[in-house]
């Protein structure tokens, strides 16, 4: 197996995080927020869309990718991520296109440096190493407040 397939069941396998909980979400949960803090679960959900989509554009090339990254943009929950099925189609959309994009990824175009300013310079994979990372994060936030939130 090559390493983008090998790097493409990672990011399967560390979204499952995510997927295990964002199935069992309802429309309900989206407004929930943990105590004071500025974020619903359904701000999170948005941005974890938004952001694996900007990934595909901006650190693989993908410019044919159209996402307008509204919670990027606002830097604030406005309230407004209260649809589950346009949140969940836009979930779905970007996992299958990152773990298609990360599976037809050249050996050797791995180690290509790129620099973006969230981030700074660094290899594909390196920056590959972010998007789990930034998924698996936000999942951990969304289970509790989904668990524990109001």
């Amino acid at each position: 197996m090559n390493k983008s397939l090998h790097l493409q069941a990672a990011y399967i396998e560390a979204r499952t995080r995510l997927s295990k909980v964002s199935d069992t979400i309802t429309e309900a949960d989206l407004s929930k927020k943990l105590g004071n803090a500025p974020n619903s679960l359904g701000f999170l959900l948005q941005h974890i869309a938004e952001v694996e989509l900007l990934f595909c554009k901006n650190v693989f090339g993908h410019s044919e990718i159209k996402v307008v990254a509204h919670t990027v943009i606002d830097q604030k929950d406005t309230g407004i991520w209260t649809d589950l099925t346009a949140i969940q189609s836009l979930l779905n959309e970007s996992g299958q296109t990152i773990a298609s994009i990360i599976a037809s990824v050249k050996e050797e175009d791995w180690s290509t440096q790129i620099t973006t300013k969230e981030f700074g310079t660094k290899t594909k994979a390196e920056a590959f190493g972010r998007i789990i990372s930034h998924t698996a994060y936000h999942a951990g936030q969304i289970a509790m407040i989904q668990k524990y939130g109001s």
